[in-house]
């Protein structure tokens, strides 16, 4: 995860979650191709998920600085099995963080081009909160579904790092403490993002046919490069992921 090249400057209602989609077909569009679920995220599963370690950042972890984190990535099942993932302080200046990551997991999913990804999730409040989800593999293949920080309060980031591209979208709806709907088309030739039904930005550039990647849900703390870092009396934050599934057309669909 990383902060994109088109960087801004720094510059809420309790919507109960829904119901998380777990089987049968969807068509996501009139005369489209139907989607089967073929992920659905349970955080608590440690054959789906591997906690507190991701090659995304450096040596696998727990630091990494030059992205201007001061997450310490931690396995403590409290900061992440739950759905809900949390950051604490630490003694050092460094914050424990949360993170999953299909990568390495014995399941090993990863995300194709062509799947829809769709989530749920309720954004921090607090300064210096960098939550995300993104897509990971041999150093490359980065989509970020989503990034979020609340010294833009209005605003998501959503970006394709493989074709170097992306854009900021602003909506009302989108507010510290808010349920947001996400839903992204990880199109070969255009990346597609939805926001609470709206869509929100298609990058016309995609993935390519033979893309692919693993899952990354985290919580990153803003080490002050890009967005300030948390207050000084802030002692801990969290998002929370209520659902996630991943749905997939068939092959058959995919060689039109």
């Amino acid at each position: 995860m990383h902060e994109p090249a088109w960087h801004l400057p720094s510059s809420s209602p309790d919507t109960p979650p829904t119901p998380n989609p777990t089987s049968g077909a969807l068509h996501d569009r009139p005369g489209g191709p139907a989607h089967e679920v073929v992920f659905t995220a349970d955080f608590a599963s440690t054959r789906q998920w591997v906690a507190g370690r991701s090659w995304a950042y450096p040596g696998g972890g727990p630091t990494n600085p030059g992205d201007d984190k001061l997450d310490h990535l931690v396995p403590d099942d409290d900061y992440c099995r739950g759905g809900t993932f949390r950051a604490t302080r630490r003694p050092d200046g460094r914050w424990n963080t949360g993170l999953l990551t299909t990568e390495g997991s014995a399941e090993g999913f990863v995300a194709r081009a062509g799947d829809v990804l769709e989530a749920r999730v309720r954004l921090p409040r607090e300064i210096g909160a960098w939550p995300a989800i993104w897509t990971w593999r041999d150093g490359d293949q980065e989509i970020d579904v989503f990034e979020y920080h609340p010294d833009n309060p209005d605003l998501l980031e959503l970006s394709n790092h493989v074709r170097d591209t992306g854009h900021y979208y602003r909506h009302r709806s989108v507010r510290p403490g808010a349920w947001v709907d996400l839903r992204v088309e990880f199109g070969a030739r255009s990346v597609v993002w939805w926001v609470n039904g709206d869509r929100a930005f298609a990058d016309r550039r995609g993935v390519g046919r033979g893309w692919h990647a693993h899952l990354i849900v985290n919580l990153s703390v803003c080490a002050g490069r890009y967005h300030p870092p948390p207050d000084e009396g802030t002692e801990e934050m969290a998002y929370e992921v209520a659902s996630l599934v991943v749905r997939r057309p068939s092959d058959a669909e995919l060689r039109r």
